[in-house]
């Protein structure tokens, strides 16, 4: 197993080595089709990262990440658009395995002057949320935000087809998914939580499975937004149809969780207030498999509502602060469905605060994120430190610290997965 796992990080180094400085391996003639006569742009970065539980956590190993990742992104342009290639090879040793990760293939073109389309595995986003999302609900990886990878890896790819409509009136971007994408989970796999059916922590022990929605146009997604800038001020409309992004549902006769019906309605607003950026979003998820709130194994319909401000506290220094919402639809038959006892609070409240503060010309960020949650009693830190060595080298630590009263909240059931971790980049 040792010899496997030294052979592949061996050859990934040797790719490495073949990416960042070709000159030295292919010959100059190949060099000048490949980079000249193919107009091909290539970037990337070779990452080791390394990270460890600062705790004992007997359903989990030591290691929280223990990886060497290299990425490619690759872009040409050809005659009517632009085709873009992205993907990292990984070798894992948390999970002793390699794998290949695809993020980008996707053509992007214009046909009509008002008109952009992409076609193709991309990564979409939208919303005004900062680490906090209510319209977004594109596929999020909150294994790799937990356990201490790059931001980068939070947001998942879609395979899908997005139109972008450049309006008079207004701005349209409509996305069809034409099978499900859901968010990577925690499952028990990487991070330890609480497990409901078990009444205790859970881990490695208990890795919960899923009934997958992989039905070419019937588990399909559609989601659009509408914008426009009215005064200086964006304002949005949003709306979506398919599933929740996370399996919200359980099977009880096969015990595994399932992924149920959702639409979801909203609007935000962005704007310049008082030397900063404000912003405003509110959403309304339709639980549709659960529409009387009265299925204690379907989640309940939700009100959410978000409002965040963020300006410079002094140079190279800045601070954010946003407030959200959780609001449970029909409470009283969820109570009556689960008996009265326990469960979850109609009301979930949560506080994050950011600050950033740049030194040594920019080549320093220190940084700090927090959420806390009032109602829950529970928390989540992440300080983290970047230092630009120049400009391909790069180091980064950081802590993911998790801390709560109870170990069936939210932040409060990964107490033990708290883990400091650190990497080093090279970029190309």
């Amino acid at each position: 197993m040792m010899k496997k796992r030294c052979l592949k990080i061996s050859l990934l180094l040797l790719v490495s080595l073949l990416v960042f400085d070709p000159r030295a391996v292919l010959p100059s003639e190949f060099q000048d089709n490949l980079y000249d006569g193919y107009g091909v742009e290539l970037y990337g970065f070779t990452e080791f990262r390394q990270g460890w539980r600062l705790q004992s956590d007997p359903h989990e190993r030591a290691a929280s990440i223990s990886e060497m990742r290299l990425q490619l992104d690759a872009g040409k342009d050809i005659d009517f658009g632009v085709l873009k290639l992205k993907g990292d090879l990984v070798e894992d040793l948390v999970s002793d395995s390699g794998r290949a990760e695809l993020r980008e293939f996707n053509l992007a073109m214009s046909p009509l002057t008002f008109l952009d389309v992409k076609v193709g595995r991309q990564v979409l986003t939208w919303g005004t949320g900062d680490l906090l999302f209510i319209n977004d609900l594109f596929p999020k990886n909150w294994e790799s935000f937990f356990i201490g990878r790059d931001d980068e890896y939070l947001k998942a790819p879609s395979d899908a087809v997005k139109l972008s409509f450049f309006l008079n009136v207004a701005n349209l971007d409509l996305v069809y998914v034409p099978v499900f994408n859901g968010s990577v989970y925690i499952d028990g796999s990487r991070i330890s939580y609480w497990s409901a059916m078990n009444g205790r922590q859970a881990g490695r022990d208990f890795i919960f499975g899923d009934h997958e929605r992989n039905r070419f146009f019937q588990d399909d997604e559609l989601a659009l937004r509408i914008y426009k800038n009215i005064g200086g001020a964006e304002l949005a409309f949003y709306g979506y149809y398919g599933y929740w992004k996370t399996p919200e549902g359980l099977d009880p006769i096969s015990g595994k969780l399932f992924y149920p019906k959702m639409a979801a309605y909203g609007a935000s607003l962005r704007s310049a207030v008082h030397g900063g950026i404000g912003n405003l979003e509110l959403g309304y998820y339709d639980s549709m498999d659960d529409s009387g709130g009265d299925d204690p194994f379907v989640r309940n319909s939700e009100f959410r509502f978000l409002a965040g401000f963020e300006r410079e506290i002094a140079r190279n220094f800045t601070g954010g602060i946003q407030y959200y919402l959780e609001w449970m639809s029909d409470y009283d038959a969820y109570r009556d469905s689960i008996g009265g006892n326990g469960g979850k609070d109609e009301y979930r409240h949560l506080v994050t605060f950011r600050l950033t503060r740049l030194l040594m010309n920019q080549n320093l960020r220190l940084s700090f994120f927090a959420y806390v949650s009032p109602s829950d009693e529970d928390a989540y830190l992440r300080p983290k430190v970047h230092y630009k060595v120049n400009d391909r080298w790069a180091v980064e630590a950081g802590l993911d610290i998790f801390m709560g009263t109870d170990d069936d909240t939210f932040f409060g059931q990964f107490d033990r997965n708290t883990n400091a971790y650190g990497s080093v980049r090279f970029s190309f």
